[in-house]
């Protein structure tokens, strides 16, 4: 590819993943909401009560609104990054400031995804990059805002990244395969042996899809990377937390965004780590 096919394929991958940050902003903010209401509809439906109806609440309705004051977000005010920007961080109806989050999840995509389109180039292996840095991304977020990892994400991801791997765009078939197997059943039964020792849930069932999620698209020769990445994060992290800001230890803290960093990281540099640790064994 040329050097202006490349920088036309860069900047559209950037243009396109401001416009899915945008999205996934509203992912992260409702999706969990609606696995909530779902949930009182079915334990209504259970006890054979009646619950009032709800206005519709899916991904695409109501319109977005400000949360003080119910100022509906225009198409002008929705551009990513440039109309937090161009609004200063507020609302254009009250004053009230907008979260920093939003635009940051839009730059954050963003630049991931132009970094997959330079990194992969054209075809097949740079949209299943895409596909895999956005969903790992929304995860990552409704993880650490509400300790959920919804299986609307993680089993549709698991299954997408077989599919890829029929024909061997991220690693074969066989260590796709093993992969989902290995990833699950690892985190498995580190819930279970540290249940068993203390009476306690180390992580949530999230974590193991999650993980087979990135070992069907990565493969299982990439999971020791992940594994150990996320570990060492989550608890520099955990213990920052407890020391600086007095975290409580009984708190739980959420494994989901260190497993979706580390996902990310060896998407793009596995091969690389891997090799390196190796020479250094040997």
């Amino acid at each position: 590819m040329d050097f202006v096919s490349a920088t036309g394929l860069i900047l559209a991958a950037l243009i396109v993943g401001l416009c899915i940050g945008s999205f996934l902003n509203v992912v992260i903010h409702r999706l969990p909401k609606m696995m909530e209401q779902e949930w009182h509809e079915q334990c209504a439906e259970l006890h054979g009560n009646q619950l009032e109806s709800a206005p519709p609440l899916n991904l695409s309705q109501p319109r977005s609104r400000c949360p003080a004051c119910g100022h509906q977000i225009t198409a002008i005010e929705n551009i990513p990054v440039i109309s937090y920007l161009f609004l200063r961080g507020r609302c254009a109806g009250c004053g009230d400031s907008i979260s920093l989050r939003y635009p940051l999840i839009e730059l954050i995509t963003g630049a991931l995804s132009a970094f997959a389109a330079w990194h992969f180039g054209f075809g097949w292996p740079a949209i299943g990059a895409l596909i895999l840095v956005w969903s790992l991304i929304a995860l990552a977020a409704i993880d650490f805002d509400t300790q959920l990892l919804p299986d609307s994400i993680t089993l549709p991801l698991l299954w997408i990244g077989l599919a890829f791997n029929l024909s061997g765009t991220m690693t074969d078939l066989s260590s796709a395969v093993f992969g989902a197997m290995a990833g699950y059943l690892s985190l498995w039964s580190v819930f279970w042996a540290f249940k068993l020792a203390t009476g306690k849930e180390g992580m949530g069932y999230g974590d193991f899809k999650l993980l087979a999620a990135l070992g069907a698209w990565l493969g299982w020769q990439m999971l020791p990377v992940i594994i150990l990445l996320s570990s060492i994060v989550g608890a520099t992290v955990g213990i920052a937390l407890i020391i600086f800001a007095r975290h409580g230890r009984n708190i739980p803290i959420p494994f989901g965004p260190y497993l979706a960093a580390a996902g990310i990281i060896a998407l793009f540099w596995g091969q690389k780590l891997t090799s390196t640790y190796l020479g250094l064994m040997t």
